[in-house]
């Protein structure tokens, strides 16, 4: 029996109104957020996996670099994805990879089947990481933008806001897991919602894909992590750690000869002319860096440093998640009036200032401290999210969108592999440093936290080199 065609963007349009586009942001939402808690819920796991499968935390990383770095290349074929099967196939099959890997991975009985299942729901996350932010830019106005942005962003920081908490109460309870069901609800309640809601492709373009370019930026994407992983096993003059990292760059420079000679490459040179995306890219890898970095981060201070439970550490991280949650459409607003450059600039240096607060107290974090510090944190966190997107492509042209916007979250997604590995390797590093300070453990994490707060320093700076944009009027 052939299902019916779904119906066309028209036809949807004219059913729903003016609140159709609306409705099509929620569905998307709703399975970014799906994607998303597979990120941010899985790191009050790494001790319970740490214990139950006896590795350290170098190796137990792999958990969550494994799915950075399959979330990350995943995202390269998304443009030429949505070229050839459209929006609703793209999405749909993302989100039906996304809940059997999950489901998976809840069944794993070795360490590898959990990286395994790991790497998949990287795959389906990385393809619906950068959707959302096309509805945004294809279906709203500019004056709307800010607030549409902001409405979804305000539903991707309920991830790290709540995630946790859920998290740390299943692990306690039912093991590591069960956090790979968190995401289940979403994805069921998105790939329902998408079946009625979605539209069917307005144009399908066949055009060959650009193997040879997505081969040398995956085999640089990889190299590169392998260098960093490599820092604590082999040390940074080793053969292999200096032969990563010098293949790494061969292959990038490989991919840019390629690029300027390839008719249609994945990924067009030609974006890097605006100085603005240029730079907005670089805010959003050193962005992604601290925060995938500080996301890795707080859960293991709190339980290995603190002592908390996994539960406790969790629910520390509440009063962050609500102001995070109170900040966030305000921020869509404001990226409405002012600047999404200065609300950018604003976000990051209240991010960064939280780690800061962090380093000073020498690691030694009282609750009220904690509070204040994740709570500050999260409010920078909430301006950031609705403009750094905005900030950074809407100056392009309207064919730019869509490679643009998968060039900025793999920044984000590669910045976030590099703070996940860096963060986990160079506190393994300290911890063994200063283990026999008194005070070295603390010491150890301030140590981590004071790299991720010059890493946000450095994304300052780079964000003061965007093109200021006045706020577009309706």
């Amino acid at each position: 029996m052939r299902l019916p065609s779904p119906p066309s963007f028209e036809t949807l349009a004219e059913r729903y109104g003016e609140r159709y586009k609306w409705m099509l942001l929620i569905v998307v939402g709703i399975g970014t957020v799906a994607g998303g808690l597979s990120t941010s819920s899985f790191n009050v796991a790494i001790n319970a996996l740490a214990q139950d499968f006896g590795l350290g935390q170098e190796r137990v990383q792999w958990a969550m670099t494994g799915f950075m770095a399959a979330m990350t290349l995943s995202m390269l074929p998304a443009p030429w994805l949505l070229d050839r099967i459209g929006f609703r196939k793209l999405f749909m099959s993302a989100l039906i990879l996304l809940v059997l890997s999950s489901i998976a991975g809840s069944l794993a009985t070795s360490f590898p089947m959990v990286v395994a299942a790991r790497v998949l729901q990287g795959c389906a996350t990385g393809v619906l990481q950068p959707l959302s932010a096309l509805v945004i830019l294809r279906l709203f106005p500019p004056h709307l933008q800010g607030q549409a942005s902001g409405l979804l962003m305000l539903g991707l920081g309920l991830t790290p806001a709540v995630a946790p908490a859920f998290g740390g109460v299943l692990i306690d309870r039912f093991g590591w897991e069960s956090i790979f069901y968190l995401n289940l609800p979403f994805g069921l309640l998105a790939l329902l919602a998408g079946i009625f809601l979605l539209p069917s492709p307005r144009e399908i373009r066949r055009h060959p894909f650009d193997w040879l370019g997505a081969g040398l930026l995956s085999g640089a994407t990889l190299a590169m992590v392998e260098g960093i992983a490599s820092l604590q096993h082999s040390g940074l003059v080793s053969v292999w750690t200096l032969g990563s990292f010098l293949l790494a760059a061969v292959l990038v420079v490989g991919f840019v000869l390629h690029a300027r000679r390839a008719r249609q490459p994945i990924i067009s040179l030609d974006i890097f002319r605006s100085r603005t995306f240029s730079m907005g890219t670089l805010v959003s890898f050193t962005y992604g860096f601290g925060l995938f970095g500080s996301t890795y981060l707080i859960p293991v201070f709190l339980q290995h440093a603190l002592g908390y439970t996994a539960t406790a550490a969790g629910s520390v991280l509440i009063p962050g998640g609500i102001a995070l949650i109170l900040s966030t459409p305000v921020a869509g607003r404001m990226v409405d009036k002012f600047s999404p450059q200065q609300v950018t600039i604003w976000g990051l240096v209240l991010f960064g200032l939280s780690f800061f607060i962090f380093f000073a107290l020498g690691g030694k974090v009282d609750y009220t401290e904690l509070i204040v510090a994740t709570v500050l944190g999260r409010i920078g966190l909430g301006l950031i999210l609705p403009a750094l997107n905005l900030a950074t492509v809407r100056d392009l042209a309207a064919h730019q969108h869509a490679q643009s916007s998968v060039v900025v979250s793999y920044a984000r997604q590669l910045g976030g592999v590099f703070g996940v590995a860096v963060i986990a390797v160079f506190t393994e590093w300290r911890v063994q440093a200063l283990a026999a300070l008194p005070d070295g453990l603390p010491l150890a994490y301030a140590q981590g936290f004071l790299l991720i707060g010059l890493t946000m320093l450095a994304a300052v700076c780079a964000a003061w080199r965007m093109k200021g944009q006045p706020a577009a009027q309706a």
